[in-house]
């Protein structure tokens, strides 16, 4: 069997919002959650498993491959709700987004701080 990447837990403030704001912003649906998880599924099958631990958060950074027409809809909606974003993971680029590696992509944080970035285009 070849290697693929089935799940990872997220540290979260608080489990609900986060996964909902995944959810929304990726446009994913519900999944089923259990014990101290609340989880939503990605389109290849990925679990991201959001959970409450009982210590201090450290920023962890997560990057999604989107196509162009969800990339402009998240956009839309980072936008539309006031999120604070960048066009680089220095935060030296505010409210824009970049044109690298042959796509776009955009650098925002989420509901529990950690470092998200959008793109349109693999690295490699």
């Amino acid at each position: 069997m070849s290697v693929t990447f089935n799940h990872t837990i997220i540290a979260a403030k608080d489990r609900d919002e986060s996964a909902r704001f995944f959810r929304e912003l990726l446009e994913v649906p519900e999944a089923p959650s259990w014990g101290v998880f609340t989880n939503i599924q990605l389109g290849d099958g990925v679990l991201l498993q959001f959970a409450e631990p009982p210590v201090e958060i450290q920023m962890q950074h997560y990057a999604f491959l989107v196509d162009d027409e969800l990339f402009d809809r998240a956009y839309q909606r980072l936008r539309e709700r006031g999120i604070e974003h960048w066009a680089d993971p220095q935060m030296r680029r505010p409210g824009e987004i970049n044109n690298e590696h042959g796509g776009r992509g955009v650098y925002f944080k989420d509901p529990a701080g950690h470092a998200i970035e959008l793109i349109t285009r693999p690295y490699l």
